[in-house]
């Protein structure tokens, strides 16, 4: 039997077909890893195109990884020349070999987002911006979005026109450059940007890509952005033989720049584009997509598809609603600790939540009742402090230039080099236009350093003696070394014993992924280098950090979760004002809502075998007691899907009770206003009689207008809690809440 018979029939009509462009909407749990590596078995076994001319994208490491090993055991020998790897990554590969075209040096670093936001608070003092004004998170989205859309310092600065606010934020964007370049160094936007800049203005260099790329396969099309998007079409732009692969029902990520007209409009950029549908879905129960269903087919802009199984009807979709987060949270952990109870495992759990800081309430229960969970999204392993250290150390290694990286390290641990020395070493490399490593070379060139120069001088001894061992010895060697003679394990143990053994665990860990990494090299047979180890320790992604083997429940965001299956998953907060979030609902763009509703599809296909979707009636959020109706995403899946019980939610009832009464009920706390007065529109003052009453309608600078349901004396100030039309019920003092009242 051949490999392709197990395929059904729109996947084996996405294998078969090659040559031209080709759309595969791939609905959630379709099978589109199977149809991407079958297709790539497909072009060398029986197409006899060379592994060579194949590259495979994906968004992560782990998805690129799991195609990898796919592959290699379809294929066999000769997939080892198959590209399959991260767009990044692709481009990494590219631009260590070119980018000295565009100027830079091969050797360049790589910067994170705390190193970008070292390098923009140098930017704002630099420039002399307003950082109260102009936060430095701030101008890095307005950065990375300028770039996603392929605008430099130059036509950034021509749109602002007049603006006043945009120009000075087009004159952090050109400083923030000029400090990249200064540095040989990229951001992660960069990679694409210069990528495509490389294969724009070098002709030889885009015919030999597109010779090499014969076929190009792309997962996860919907998450593309407009740079990636452009970076696809020059590299198929000779043979167009270009797949994509992705659905426009799990595009979630705007915030970072994925443009949905990527995959809505592929038949629009290529006319003569086949479109293939896969909507059977072999992961979760009839129940749960059809809920999915339910929910998605609410949002116009997408294509219509609907998704189906053979796995039969399931386990009905359990809803609850509880009085507050912390009934909420308990619940679930009881429900978890019930299903260990009859045989499953703790990682057959997931709790998914649509912002980071749900997570608290569940981990406190967790902890509690000795359930071992894992956080997905949180500290990432390489922004600890001491593996920035280490790592600005190997930088500075392997590449003198990266300033951000010497400043980190000249003083850590300890050598009694001052802020006024490095300033003064930084002002003495400006004025004669060399970068500060190349400064320290030489310290008694630098004005004003006195006793320090030998300080200096050693610190830049140690690092030269540090390149030279890394000509000789291997990177696990290296970095052994660089760990002892800087002394820093002895520093952190005087520094603060009391978390010096979880750093020092963090810094062996940290050897032990080089030695991983040495491993890996020698098995591809490819060469260990340290900027090849810097290079794959920059892409790593949250995500990757997922151990499926470890058996522990995980507790992630709804936009972590993307590309994921659970056998149980709950959905907690199920709200209107948390989730769709309160901004989502009031804004004027009907897009964000859709977003909103994409992101539970993908939410309710993460689940297997059993979906709990869960809400509070009462939810503290910023220190604000907020009452919340039930999600409007709730109200769109059928109601016979459904099953709620008793306990919290007040006796046993069906779902169409339970949901009926949510929806219908007014929050806690509601009464019946008065005839609205025209009347003052004074703001309160402290201690003073208020311009408004119980019942009254009042306006909110943020939440918009509302009614109030209530007045108490708390102290300094009065406590006011106000129904608001779409925010929900919110609990404030009325001396920072201005509120006025409506006419």
């Amino acid at each position: 039997m051949s490999i392709y018979d197990t395929l059904n029939k729109p996947q084996k009509e996405a294998v078969f077909h090659t040559e031209g462009p080709l759309l595969i909407l791939a609905g959630a749990g379709s099978g589109k890893t199977r149809v991407l590596t079958h297709r790539i078995a497909y072009l060398i076994e029986e197409q006899g195109v060379n592994p060579w001319n194949i590259l495979a994208i994906t968004f992560t490491n782990k998805a690129a990884g799991e195609m990898r090993q796919r592959v290699d055991s379809l294929v066999g020998f000769g997939s080892e020349n198959i590209w399959v790897s991260t767009f990044h990554s692709a481009c990494v590969r590219i631009l260590r070999r070119y980018i000295d075209r565009l100027g830079y040096d091969n050797r360049f670093t790589i910067y994170d987002t705390d190193d970008q936001k070292t390098l923009m608070k140098e930017v704002c003092r630099k420039v002399d911006l307003d950082t109260k004004r102009f936060k430095e998170r701030m101008l890095l989205s307005v950065i990375s979005s300028a770039k996603n859309e392929m605008i430099m310092p130059e036509e950034f600065e021509l749109n602002a026109g007049g603006d006043f606010a945009q120009l000075q934020i087009a004159k952090a964007y050109r400083e923030y450059e000029a400090q990249l370049r200064s540095n040989n160094a990229l951001d992660f936007d960069d990679l694409l940007v210069r990528t495509v800049q490389l294969l724009d203005t070098q002709p030889d260099v885009r015919e030999s890509y597109q010779e090499r790329f014969r076929y190009i396969m792309v997962d996860e099309y919907q998450d593309t952005n407009t740079v990636q998007f452009k970076l696809v079409s020059l590299l198929a732009g000779k043979y167009r033989n270009l797949c994509v692969v992705g659905d426009d029902d799990q595009s979630i990520y705007k915030f970072r720049g994925a443009n949905i007209r990527n995959i809505l409009d592929f038949e629009k950029e290529f006319p003569d584009a086949r479109v293939i549908k896969l909507e059977q879905n072999y992961r979760s129960t009839e129940n749960i997509l059809n809920a999915a269903n339910g929910v998605i087919r609410n949002n116009k802009g997408r294509k219509d598809k609907t998704l189906w199984t053979d796995n039969g009807e399931g386990e009905k979709i359990t809803l609850r609603q509880f009085d507050t987060a912390y009934d909420e949270a308990e619940f679930i952990a009881e429900d978890i600790r019930k299903s260990i109870s009859e045989g499953a495992s703790y990682n057959d759990s997931a709790i998914l939540y649509r912002t980071n800081a749900q997570s608290r309430l569940f981990e406190e229960k967790f902890v509690a009742m000795n359930i071992p969970y894992k956080i997905v999204g949180g500290i990432n392993f390489y922004a600890r402090r001491e593996i920035k250290d280490i790592l600005a150390y190997l930088k500075t290694i392997d590449n003198g230039k990266d300033d951000l990286s010497v400043r980190r390290i000249i003083n850590v641990p300890k050598r009694g080099i001052g802020l006024t020395t490095i300033n003064r070493i930084q002002e003495s490399a400006s004025e004669r236009g060399i970068g500060f490593y190349e400064a320290l070379l030489a310290p008694e060139l630098i004005a004003g350093v006195g006793r320090s120069a030998s300080k200096l001088d050693s610190f830049a001894a140690l690092i030269e003696y540090f390149k030279g061992q890394a000509e000789r010895e291997s990177l696990t060697d290296l970095l052994n070394e660089v760990i002892v003679k800087t002394g820093y394990i002895e520093n952190l143990d005087a520094d603060n014993p009391e978390d010096a053994e979880a750093r020092i665990q963090n810094i062996d860990e940290l050897v032990s992924k080089a030695a991983a990494y040495e491993e890996d090299c020698a098995d591809r047979d490819e060469a260990a280098t340290l900027s090849g180890f810097l290079e794959e320790v920059a892409l790593v992604a949250d995500i990757d950090s997922l151990d499926e083997d470890q058996d522990y429940v995980v507790l992630m965001t709804l936009h972590s979760a993307k590309g994921l299956e659970f056998p149980r998953v709950y959905l907690a907060g199920l709200e209107d004002g948390l989730f769709p979030s309160y901004m989502t609902i009031t804004g004027d763009d009907p897009e964000e809502l859709e977003e909103e509703r994409r992101l539970c599809y993908v939410g309710i296909t993460r689940a297997e075998q059993k979906l709990t979707l869960t809400c509070a009636r009462k939810r503290m959020v910023r220190g604000d007691v907020q009452y919340n109706k039930m999600s409007r995403f709730i109200r769109e899946i059928p109601m016979e899907l459904m099953e709620t019980g008793g306990g919290r939610t007040g006796g046993t009832r069906t779902a169409d009770d339970t949901r009926t009464a949510a929806f219908n009920a007014a929050p806690a706390g509601k009464m019946p206003f008065s005839a609205l007065q025209k009347g003052s529109q004074l703001t309160a003052e402290k201690g003073g009689a208020l311009p408004y009453g119980t019942g009254d309608r009042v306006r909110h600078v943020k939440f918009g207008e509302g009614t109030v349901l209530d007045i108490k004396e708390g102290g300094r100030d009065k406590e006011v809690t106000v129904e608001f039309d779409s925010a929900g019920v919110r609990k404030m003092f009325a001396m920072f809440a201005k509120l006025v009242k409506v006419q």
